[in-house]
């Protein structure tokens, strides 16, 4: 492999050895000529999120000082799609946020475009959830905030035991997520019971 070719040349012949390996009958059918390239550039952009030095740039002029806005607020259903770094295989899903602003809000289209920073890259769906959670706090500081995703992952049901299941994580901040009044909400805003 050529040490100066640019990345995606790189895992374009990365992908071609990996074909290698299912035989010469196999990796040599006309219709996986172009597979290597394409396989590249796919794998370039599930692990986009990589070439975002500070994440919270995403939200550019996204946050806004409103004075009445000190309840809660729920942004459900968002997808995101994610690669996880122990099999390279994709995992998708749903993610929750439920917060109690203290005057500050983010546009909404800042939540999709903030958490996709996370998931395009090499990713555990635990780390996924903290680093948006404390993203987020640290755009708004919120008085309780809870994150929570679902998703079916590559890598239990293609492999292995080749069970379909959802795994949810959730993760929980602010200085008020000890409150129970203000737990109990954040909670219910992203279905998790308290």
């Amino acid at each position: 492999l050529d040490p100066v070719a640019s990345p995606v040349a790189v895992a374009e012949a990365a992908y071609r050895m990996l074909l290698s390996t299912l035989g010469p009958d196999e990796s040599s059918r006309a219709a996986l000529e172009r597979t290597p390239y394409r396989a590249a550039k796919a794998f370039r952009e599930m692990t986009a999120g990589l070439n975002v030095e500070n994440p919270l740039t995403a939200v550019g002029q996204g946050i806004f000082d409103v004075d009445e806005a000190q309840d809660l607020v729920a942004i459900r259903d968002l997808p995101f799609h994610s690669m996880c770094e122990h099999h390279l295989l994709p995992f998708s899903g749903v993610c929750h946020v439920a917060y109690f602003p203290q005057g500050k809000v983010l546009g909404l289209s800042k939540f999709p475009r903030l958490l996709q920073v996370f998931a395009r890259r090499l990713q555990l769906q635990e780390r996924l959830t903290s680093q948006y959670a404390d993203a987020i706090e640290r755009i708004l500081a919120p008085r309780a905030l809870a994150v929570a995703l679902e998703a079916t992952h590559g890598c239990m049901c293609h492999r292995g035991v080749g069970v379909a299941s959802s795994t949810r994580t959730l993760v929980v901040r602010g200085p008020g997520r000890t409150e129970p009044d203000l737990r109990g909400a954040v909670l219910d805003g992203v279905s998790f019971s308290s």
